[in-house]
């Protein structure tokens, strides 16, 4: 079977609906939810926007542009993915937030592209605070690093939002629960140190569709999640 008769097929017998329904039902007044779409086709996402659901996340450069050229223009589109600096350009045109950001040269990359289209982007800095190698993200003494030097306060074309993070691929729930608050104490630092007088520095971005309830009680107020709404995915 193609790849693109498969997506139909699971878009079909999966209610988008529903699922987007039964996760927004659990979601405490301001905790924002990104709708995870990577891999999921657009007669999906479609079923989600019908419902009211305005962000979406995808990690694949070619993906989302295809999806933004096809999708309504009112969607809030959240790069989630680790982000080569060679393909910013071709997303801050109209990229709403970028939550990937993982070091001084991506985000001079993104000041830089943002500027050109006389745009300002959200971006999150991410932690790496999970048990596995494979994930990026900013070590704590990284972050403070890259804070410490400043050269961030000078970008006029990007403004960080707050940070994102991903806790270990584990059922270890108390590990869990410790990453996210972790994640949780490292903002309310971050945000005394650097940003006490910036609003704007508000977003705590962990938890997905296995491990949201417990981001939730860790303090995040944005959850990532796929495939509860959105089914398995294809690849």
């Amino acid at each position: 079977m193609e790849f693109f008769e498969l997506c139909e097929k699971i878009s079909k017998v999966y209610d988008v609906k529903q699922h987007l329904q039964e996760v927004l039902a659990t979601l405490p007044q301001g905790v924002r939810l990104v709708a995870v779409s990577k891999f999921h086709p657009c007669e999906q996402i479609l079923e989600a926007y019908a419902c009211g659901q305005r962000i979406f996340g995808e990690s694949h450069e070619q993906e989302i542009r295809q999806k933004h050229q096809q999708l309504p223009a009112d969607i809030e589109w959240h790069f989630i993915g680790h982000l080569q600096t060679n393909k910013v350009k071709y997303i801050v045109p109209y990229i709403s937030t970028i939550q990937s950001v993982d070091s001084l040269r991506l985000l001079r990359e993104i000041d830089k592209q943002a500027a050109r289209c006389g745009r300002c982007i959200n971006v999150l800095l991410e932690l790496h605070i999970a048990a596995e190698a494979t994930k990026y993200g900013l070590t704590t003494d990284a972050l403070h690093q890259l804070l410490d030097d400043g050269e961030w306060r000078q970008m006029e074309h990007v403004r960080i939002c707050g940070l994102m993070m991903m806790a270990s691929l584990t059922d270890d729930q108390e590990q869990i629960a410790r990453e996210f608050q972790q994640a949780a104490d490292l903002f309310d630092e971050v945000k005394a140190r650097y940003f006490a007088d910036d609003d704007t520095f508000c977003e705590r971005s962990w938890g997905m569709s296995d491990d949201y309830p417990i981001a939730l009680r860790h303090g995040s107020t944005m959850v990532r999640i796929g495939t509860t709404i959105f089914g398995p995915r294809v690849y």
